[in-house]
């Protein structure tokens, strides 16, 4: 029942981000391109740092050259900047040995003190 009304609620707002479009004055075929995107989302964290406390810096380009600029700047951000760290966090589970039944061969690792 929650999918049925959040669907609901969802897709008045996907039919209007359907209909936004760019401003004309904000694209220009001579502006930052696709390799500019790219930089600017790699430096993303640092500009926007900067930004708070200098007025005349900004995170995003305008005017740029449409697609490529967004595609390039979405790149620099999710694959090379702030997104593409592979933090891996491997944990071992220690199971103590008390007489029980055993676990599966290669699951666990066993740990006896040497008391027992």
């Amino acid at each position: 029942m929650a999918r049925p009304r959040a669907f609901l609620a969802l897709a008045p707002l996907a039919l209007l981000a359907a209909c936004a479009t760019q401003s004309a004055a904000a694209v220009a075929p001579a502006a930052p391109g696709f390799l500019l995107g790219l930089w600017h989302g790699f430096i993303f964290p640092v500009a926007w740092a900067i930004s708070l406390f200098v007025p005349d810096v900004s995170v995003y380009a305008v005017p740029n050259n449409g697609g490529w600029y967004d595609f390039g700047y979405f790149l620099g951000i999710a694959v090379f900047g702030v997104g593409a760290r592979k933090t891996v966090v491997y944990r071992d589970r220690v199971v103590r040995d008390r007489g029980g039944p055993r676990p599966a061969s290669g699951t666990h690792k066993i740990h006896r003190d040497e008391g027992e």
